[in-house]
């Protein structure tokens, strides 16, 4: 019996994060999809708005496991966006930290709680059943 390398590529293996979504290197939005699979969110959810509303290009939407990392999530994507060039975020939400908002201007990021982020359902507003989840960690 040969057991020769297969031509074919590997098939995916249930459970194992979701490749992210194209986006062009160097810009904002590829910033915030690494920096929040770098910081280990949940559920990353990215939600392509051009030609549906003029409030940014991209919606981002993940979850962290607790206050304490939503609001480190938050507060590293804001300091990595200004240090790339892209400018001063605007933050809402963390003193509480279960929903925190971060306005990077052309990509707009919601931060949640599982919990919270299940009561406000975003990706179902906004996505009208587009957006599948694109990572996990």
């Amino acid at each position: 019996m040969s057991h020769a390398p297969s031509s074919q590529s590997p098939a995916p293996i249930a459970g194992a994060p979701a490749p992210l979504p194209p986006s062009e290197p160097g810009s904002l939005h590829a910033l915030v999809l690494q920096s929040l699979d770098d910081d280990q969110a949940q559920d990353i959810v990215s939600i392509p708005l051009e030609g549906k509303t003029a409030i940014a290009d991209h919606m981002v939407i993940a979850s962290g496991r607790s206050t304490r990392q939503v609001a480190a999530m938050a507060q590293k994507l804001a300091e990595r966006i200004k240090h790339a060039g892209f400018g001063h975020a605007r933050i809402e939400g963390l003193p509480a930290a279960d929903w925190v908002l971060i306005d990077a201007g052309d990509v707009v990021v919601h931060v949640f709680r599982p919990e919270v982020r299940s009561f406000y359902n975003l990706e179902r507003m906004w996505a009208f059943g587009d957006a599948p989840p694109v990572a996990s960690a």
